[in-house]
């Protein structure tokens, strides 16, 4: 029964993020910022859809967050993990992104990173 509701919850976050990824698209000047939570970590990726290449990418899993202390799963991380890859696509020349939720609800740790990225100046 438990396992029916987890199911359950899974094909609705995929059939979400289906239907978001009709809509968004990311190029070289403007790639898709898209988020993946794991039971213990949070991975972000900036993704030129055009070519299908990823141009950069960071997670909790490095060992700067180790070093730092931080709980790799909670929000302060969240906002840290932003931050990051907003600075590593400043330096890359990219100013605009295109933020992919990826069927996740815009609540919590996925707000969070979406708003260290505005903090380290990405606009989406």
């Amino acid at each position: 029964m438990i396992k029916d509701k987890v199911e359950e919850k899974k094909r609705k976050r995929l059939r979400i993020k289906k239907r978001i990824r009709k809509k968004i698209f990311g190029t070289a000047e403007r790639p898709r910022l898209t988020v993946y939570k794991s039971n213990r970590y949070l991975y972000v990726q900036a993704v030129d859809d055009e070519e299908g290449r990823t141009i950069a990418f960071a997670t909790t899993l490095t060992e700067d967050f180790r070093e730092f202390g931080y709980n790799r799963k909670n929000l302060k991380a969240a906002e840290k993990l932003g931050e990051k890859i907003g600075k590593m696509l400043l330096e890359k020349g990219i100013k605009k992104v295109v933020f992919d939720r990826n069927g996740y609800p815009y609540h919590g740790r996925v707000k969070a990173v979406a708003d260290g990225a505005r903090r380290a100046g990405l606009e989406f």
